[in-house]
């Protein structure tokens, strides 16, 4: 059983346009991540998939494979489902194959395909070993992520920082930008303890990235705009792992101007 990491890169952002090619620090922000990614054990590779030229000539410049998808997507998982058939050999050879700043890839059923999301440069390199020995070891599972304790109830009532509860299990039931579960006697939320905060880091079977990406968008992806409850609305497992800490990513220009002070200090 084989485990890829593949890393959506998208260049247009809201908040922060053009910030997985900032260099503040001395390196790319998706070069940050992208090392970290390296440092992981499980991963057999570690592949790019961009949206943008500019996005693709960067991570030649420090060596990482890297395949151009369409800038249509409207998530990072549709983006990796695209580069994973792209890289997957099928014997053939298409004509645009001598485009691919990758070598083809000879997949199986249920090899391991981890989402790392390009803006997480402080990433912990256990946490994808975690995430991939979920998968391996859970064979009925499609698709795994991580979840990390509260610290306040501040944290839990922000809408920008997502929820999930889980079953006995350990699958997830639900996730939302609202307190879940809601607390009725402590007028929302209780006891910080009882609520878990989601990772945005997935791991995926390689045949079920092309079954979950050709389905539409479901109500509950639309309303609360996050794309695993696509996969919990057609009936499908998500495992949940459950990690003490966690590492923020970078949305906005504060944050990255943050980072740029962590890293530096690291490296002095």
């Amino acid at each position: 059983m084989k485990v890829l990491v593949c890393i959506p890169a998208r260049y247009g952002s809201t908040r922060f346009a053009g910030k997985v090619l900032a260099k503040d620090s001395g390196k790319f922000l998706i070069q940050h991540t992208y090392e970290q990614a390296r440092l992981a054990k499980l991963p057999d590779r570690v592949v790019i998939a961009a949206d943008d030229k500019r996005i693709a000539e960067a991570a030649a410049s420090f060596g990482a494979e890297c395949v151009m998808t369409s800038t249509e997507h409207q998530s990072g998982t549709d983006r990796i489902a695209e580069a994973i058939e792209r890289l997957a050999d099928s014997g053939q050879r298409t004509a645009d194959s001598k485009k691919l700043n990758a070598k083809r890839y000879t997949l199986c059923a249920d090899d391991i395909v981890i989402n790392v999301q390009a803006d997480e440069p402080d990433i912990d390199p256990s946490h994808i070993d975690f995430l991939a020995e979920l998968l391996i070891k859970a064979k009925d599972c499609p698709m795994a992520t991580l979840a990390s304790p509260f610290q306040t109830a501040e944290q839990i009532a922000d809408p920008n920082i997502v929820k999930v509860i889980v079953d006995k299990r350990d699958k997830a039931i639900y996730f939302s930008r609202s307190p879940i579960p809601y607390d009725r006697q402590n007028g929302g939320i209780g006891d910080t303890s009882n609520y878990l905060r989601h990772i945005g880091i997935y791991a995926y079977r390689w045949n079920f990235l092309p079954k979950i990406t050709a389905l539409p968008q479901t109500i509950l992806e639309k309303t609360e705009k996050l794309e695993q409850l696509r996969v919990i609305e057609n009936g499908f497992d998500i495992i949940v792992g459950r990690v003490e800490h966690f590492c923020d990513g970078i949305d906005t220009q504060e944050q990255y101007a943050e980072f740029v002070k962590r890293n530096k200090s690291r490296i002095q």
